[in-house]
């Protein structure tokens, strides 16, 4: 049963790996910031931190993912609830990476777990349904086209305010004034004061023609896209920081330990990203909108502060639909997004959940019944 247990929960997190491993970084391959096998690298690395600090970090989710409170506690940490949500789950994800379609594992996961609190109980516990599931997994993609969008439309009006483009640099130069004061002797004697830094924005050919002592010389471009880097990263470490304890859970109240369960589903999820997500990332970051890397920032920003917030509180949104969100919010503001894709992750939101509530229940019923 364990051993079992254990190839569910890899496929799982394998299949997780290729959906959303990507997605932090999707922002950098549809710029043109990065080619795909250097987003797919930082995304990696980044992930395995992300994945590491979920063992510090992140204890919420994992009870919020073990069924307790929604299941009956008789079933709780069980084979047959363990195999069923982790095997009804994987299926789910493995169609959408197949089709390409970024979709949810907390949904995925979600569903898995009413399927079988329904056939079980014949009712679902409202208050634990909606409070710790429906309502942030529905109001978080919300939230994040709302702040995505604000963070658009304010970046580009700074930057048309003070004509900042991708040829500016930025000067902190070194500037002294001095004025003469006279003394009783009617020799005027020079009085030096306090050296004033001065803030030059300018072309980037001037910047480097100037000759005087700068305390800083900034080329922008190269801080926009080391910036855009980093909240790429900080994207990839708050979606493992947020999923890896959500399928580990499957796996620790089972007799495996925490430290154990948290390396293989870590272990998994960097293998899937790296074998299977090409499907998903060419779709995240060329096909829903258009965007440039002060956009691509704006998005990144978004996305590991709602999930950084949501994995510290032990709430369980997607990731998915924040950063899927968070592009949308981007196409908004630039009006220059791709209906017809938007259109198709949406439909494969909407039935993630019921179809991994249906694969989930079929599976915990024939396991059932191979096991009487």
């Amino acid at each position: 049963m364990i051993i079992l247990l254990c190839f569910f929960i890899f496929w799982l997190a394998y299949n997780n790996g290729a959906n959303d491993n990507f997605k932090g970084v999707a922002t950098l391959y549809g710029s043109g910031l990065a080619n795909y096998q250097k987003a797919l690298r930082w995304a990696t690395l980044t992930t395995i931190l992300g994945g590491v600090a979920s063992l510090f970090l992140a204890n919420g989710l994992v009870v919020a993912f073990s069924g307790k409170g929604l299941v009956p506690d008789a079933l709780l940490g069980t084979p047959n609830l363990l195999i069923a949500v982790g095997g009804g789950s994987a299926l789910t994800l493995l169609l959408a990476n197949r089709l390409g379609l970024p979709v949810s594992t907390t949904h995925a996961l979600t569903g898995g777990l009413v399927g079988i609190t329904l056939v079980t109980k014949g009712t679902i516990p409202t208050q634990v349904f909606l409070y710790k599931f429906i309502l942030p997994l529905l109001l978080s993609p919300i939230i994040a086209i709302i702040l995505a969008t604000l963070f658009s439309n304010t970046i580009g009006h700074f930057a048309r305010r003070f004509t900042i483009s991708k040829a500016n640099c930025l000067c902190v130069d070194v500037g002294t004034t001095s004025t003469l004061v006279p003394q009783q002797n009617a020799l005027a004697t020079e009085l030096a004061l306090p050296i004033v830094p001065l803030v030059k924005l300018g072309h980037i050919n001037e910047c480097a023609q100037e000759q005087n002592q700068s305390l800083i010389k900034m080329d922008l471009t190269k801080t926009l896209d080391i910036t855009h880097y980093l909240s790429a990263g900080a994207v990839c470490f708050s979606r493992a920081l947020n999923d890896t304890p959500k399928i580990a859970a499957l796996l620790l109240i089972g007799s495996i330990t925490y430290s154990s369960g948290m390396v293989l589903v870590l272990f998994a999820m960097m293998i899937g990203g790296l074998l299977g997500a090409k499907k998903v990332a060419e779709v995240m970051s060329h096909k829903i909108a258009n965007f440039d890397t002060a956009q691509g920032l704006s998005a990144n920003l978004v996305t590991s502060l709602l999930v950084l917030i949501a994995s510290q509180s032990g709430l369980p949104v997607s990731t998915t639909h924040v950063s899927c969100g968070a592009i949308f919010g981007i196409g908004l503001a630039s009006k220059n997004y791709k209906w017809e894709t938007i259109k198709q992750i949406l439909s494969a939101w909407v039935s993630t959940f019921p179809l991994s509530a249906l694969i989930t229940t079929v599976i915990f019923c024939l396991f059932n019944y191979l096991i009487k």
